[in-house]
């Protein structure tokens, strides 16, 4: 089978992103909220008084929360994919994903009371 290259690769891997965003959409509850936060407090950042890169710095700490957030959807679809069933390497790999979106949290809480106060 031949891959797709060029631009025919790039609207393919466009199609499958928008793809996963919907899927997201519909199917995960934390990254539907986390999507509103993101969409709200991009919003706010235009109305502060910051500098540019500043509020770059604000929108991409919460864009990195929406990542990290995947990231750890993706593993918990991979562990239930495999197995439904306890098994202690399958709570571990759910419990480092989830720790993940908590650190992705706290440093976009932390990066904008930085830039705030």
């Amino acid at each position: 089978m031949e891959k797709n290259t060029g631009i025919k690769r790039l609207l393919y891997a466009t199609l499958y992103s928008w793809k996963g965003f919907q899927s997201a959409i519909v199917n995960e509850s934390a990254f539907r909220q986390e999507f509103v936060l993101f969409i709200g407090l991009a919003t706010f950042s235009f109305f502060l008084d910051v500098t540019g890169i500043e509020r770059l710095a604000m929108i991409s700490s919460v864009a990195f929360i929406l990542i990290v957030e995947l990231l750890n959807s993706a593993i918990e679809a991979i562990v239930d994919r495999i197995s439904t069933e306890h098994h202690k390497l399958s709570g571990r790999a759910k419990d480092y994903g989830s720790l993940a979106v908590l650190i992705s949290l706290l440093v976009a809480v932390a990066t904008w009371l930085v830039i705030l106060f």
